[in-house]
């Protein structure tokens, strides 16, 4: 009912809003729970019915502020699947995360933020050169960009 009435918000016609709100609840696990409150869900049943109402829609955009918090092993990879689908069908997703592997292994491009300004973006690749680690994990790049000297634009352009 709440994914319907959501995409009901988005101007989603009836047929196609319930098509895919039992598709969404199919791929995250949750068509058992499909006729039930969600009040008594756990944190990361309420998680995964908050990023169906952000789907639900088909959005060409998606904007998720720590989608995997809250989120068991089996659940997170679910999402992240779910995602990752989502982009290969041409939606651009905007993430923030503080677990830099799913970054790694997710992203496409990378921004860095610290102390509230971003200080960097780019590939993995342009990070990894500009943190001087040629083959560095992202964490690693990540801590010597927010560790080191701040960077003017022209240093963040060049790399």
């Amino acid at each position: 009912e709440y994914l319907e009435f959501v995409a009901g918000l988005w101007g989603v016609d009836p047929a196609t809003a319930e098509k895919r709100a039992m598709e969404l609840l199919d791929w995250l696990k949750l068509a058992p729970h499909a006729h039930e409150r969600c009040e008594g869900f756990s944190k990361g049943m309420r998680q995964k019915v908050a990023l169906a109402g952000a789907l639900v829609h088909n959005p060409e955009l998606i904007i998720l502020d720590e989608p995997l918090t809250g989120l068991d092993a089996a659940s997170a990879r679910l999402v992240k699947d779910v995602l990752l689908q989502r982009v290969a069908q041409g939606a651009t997703v905007i993430m923030t995360t503080h677990i830099l592997e799913v970054a790694e292994r997710m992203a496409q491009r990378i921004g860095v933020i610290s102390k509230g300004r971003l200080v960097a973006e780019g590939t993995l690749g342009e990070l990894r050169k500009l943190a001087g680690k040629g083959e560095g994990t992202l964490e690693e790049v990540f801590l010597d960009i927010v560790s080191g000297p701040e960077l003017d634009a022209a240093e963040l352009d060049a790399a």
